[in-house]
């Protein structure tokens, strides 16, 4: 056994039994921002032998207030996320294979990312790392499609959230005992995102990073904890896993495990029990498309919905100079001096980010300043 394990096999639920386990796992770590960074280098850390790190944007110099892995270097060369963080990750510890992915996760490759489609490994859990709910309910498709644990976090402002979902892999009339999944077979299933809440919310009606700010620690504490509850997944440990929705705020001294139980009874059940999988089969439906001649991409929502423009128009006001908003959309100067990017937003959720023609990197503009 390595000895830089040595404090780890320490542990109860680990040993050297454990170790050899964790050797073997494998883990999807989706984004590789503030939350995905952290969470990246303490499975790195921890030994797990394979991580994929999925994520299609590149290191900027405001990223670097709490993204752990990054530097000033990093930044000015541009270089994608999920190469930096490797090239950090493989410093950290050789023992460990980094599969970067720099891409999109879309309904085309996140099976075939998660190895549950082709011949990549299957991973043992997900960890979420994004900035966005369209892709948060995209890997909850996966995760109760495919029977695989997923532990969903997010913070903005000095506040945070997570929750650990175990999904449900079979309509309600299946008795746990007779389902495939060990935590069903024991009863510990969880609620995933669409029992606690069916609808995504609307483009810009909830705080990003880029209109609220957002405190370092409280991003470390909410990553770590996916971390953990990862690392007992990982090593089987069902028991250990907590079910309950964790929610901090750092600056009010608040923490909050929440029972959320209920809320898989409450549920019409889309993915758990009616075992539609709408994200999977309609991410297509939206998605970005190329302006032709124009230099600008334009992004629709994956379903339909309705954006509040005044409300966005203040949002967007208090973290950038130049936002006019009028009756039909709301117009932001966005980007940086070197690379100015004009982004358009539509009441039926549309929009377009111009000054580019990467379909990729205007997706990550609307998800900074949308949140969706």
């Amino acid at each position: 056994m390595d000895e830089r394990y040595a404090r780890q096999v320490l542990l109860p639920g680990f040993g050297e039994t454990g170790q050899a386990r964790l050797a073997e796992s494998v883990a999807l770590v989706a984004g590789c921002g503030a939350l995905g960074t952290v969470i990246a280098e303490t499975l790195c850390r921890a030994g797990v032998g394979r991580l994929v790190i999925v994520d299609r944007d590149v290191v900027e110099r405001s990223n670097l207030q709490r993204q752990v892995l990054f530097d000033e270097e990093d930044a000015a060369h541009g270089l994608p996320k999920a190469v930096a963080a490797q090239r950090k990750l493989a410093a950290i510890n050789s023992q460990v294979e980094i599969d970067a992915v720099v891409a999109d996760l879309t309904s085309a490759n996140v099976e075939a990312l998660c190895g549950v489609v082709g011949d990549r490994p299957r991973v043992g859990v997900i960890v979420d790392g994004l900035d966005n709910f369209e892709t948060r309910y995209l890997l909850n498709d996966v995760a109760v499609k495919h029977g695989v644990p997923y532990v969903y976090g997010g913070a903005v402002g000095t506040a945070g959230t997570a929750l650990v979902v175990l999904p449900h892999t079979a309509p309600p009339d299946v008795k746990h005992q007779d389902r495939d999944t060990p935590w069903e077979k024991r009863g510990l299933a969880t609620p995933d995102l669409r029992d606690m809440w069916e609808a995504m919310p609307a483009p810009g009606s909830q705080p990003t990073c880029d209109t609220a700010g957002v405190l370092g620690p409280a991003v470390a504490v909410v990553a770590s904890w996916q971390a953990a509850e990862a690392l007992k997944i990982l090593l089987g440990r069902w028991e250990a896993v907590n079910r309950k929705l964790l929610s901090i705020d750092l600056w009010n001294n608040t923490l909050h495990h929440l029972d959320v139980s209920g809320a898989y009874d409450a549920s019409v059940g889309v993915c758990s029990k009616q075992r539609r999988f709408e994200f999977l089969e309609r991410s297509s439906a939206g998605g970005a498309v190329t302006m032709c001649g124009r230099g600008a991409v334009q992004v629709t929502p994956v379903e339909p919905t309705q954006v509040d423009l005044e409300a966005l128009g203040r949002r967007l006001s208090a973290a950038l100079d130049d936002v006019r908003a009028a009756p039909f959309m709301v117009r932001a100067k966005v980007g940086s001096p070197e690379k100015p990017l004009v982004l358009t937003v539509f009441s039926d959720g549309r929009a377009i980010v111009q000054g580019t023609s990467d379909a990729a990197a205007a997706r990550s503009v609307v998800a900074k300043w949308l949140g969706t």
